[in-house]
């Protein structure tokens, strides 16, 4: 990435369940330039995918977005975020069951704080049960293992979270 293009992104981190289906999905959206996947608020400096999964570290499996605000949203991306999760699960997203698994906003910049907490209250007019989503500051984050990295990319056959009908609702939004 040019110098140029990553003095005008920003970030913002999701925690979404299984962090590959999160991944792919958001990779495809116009106007974000870049994902990774680690792992996010959790009390172990540099797990790995052991200690995250089998080892109580506190960590939530999470992506690492990258955008650029003048081409998408952070409003936009949530929606995005949104409709690809069940919002009101603790702990579990698909089969997906533990507390690495749970659905998270996590934010660097301040004015996010804000704008997280508009979209969640937004989100929770759409509900009658209490909406679930962890929304807080970036404690920690750390970059996954290299296999992890784009892995339906590399595996496009392999296990996603991701229904179905979430998957149909967001290729008709972001093509």
């Amino acid at each position: 990435m040019s110098e140029e293009t990553k003095g005008n992104t920003k970030e913002i981190y999701l925690a979404g369940g299984c962090f590959w289906g999160t991944e792919k999905y958001l990779s495809l959206v116009k106007g974000i330039v870049n994902t990774e996947v680690g792992y996010a608020n959790g009390t172990t400096a540099d797990p790995t995918y052991e200690d995250v999964c089998h080892k109580g570290s506190g960590h939530a499996e999470t992506v690492r977005v990258r955008y650029n605000p003048n081409e998408i949203s952070l409003e936009f991306i949530l929606r995005l975020f949104y409709d690809i999760i069940d919002p009101l699960a603790i702990n579990r997203q698909g089969n997906d069951c533990g507390p690495q698994y749970r659905t998270g906003i996590y934010y660097a910049d301040e004015q996010d704080g804000e704008i997280i907490a508009s979209s969640i209250k937004e989100l929770q007019k759409e509900y009658d049960r209490p909406v679930m989503v962890e929304v807080m500051p970036l404690q920690n984050y750390y970059a996954a293992e290299k296999y992890h990295q784009k892995y339906l990319d590399k595996n496009p056959h392999g296990y996603c979270h991701i229904v179905n009908s979430k998957k149909q609702n967001m290729r008709k939004t972001i093509i």
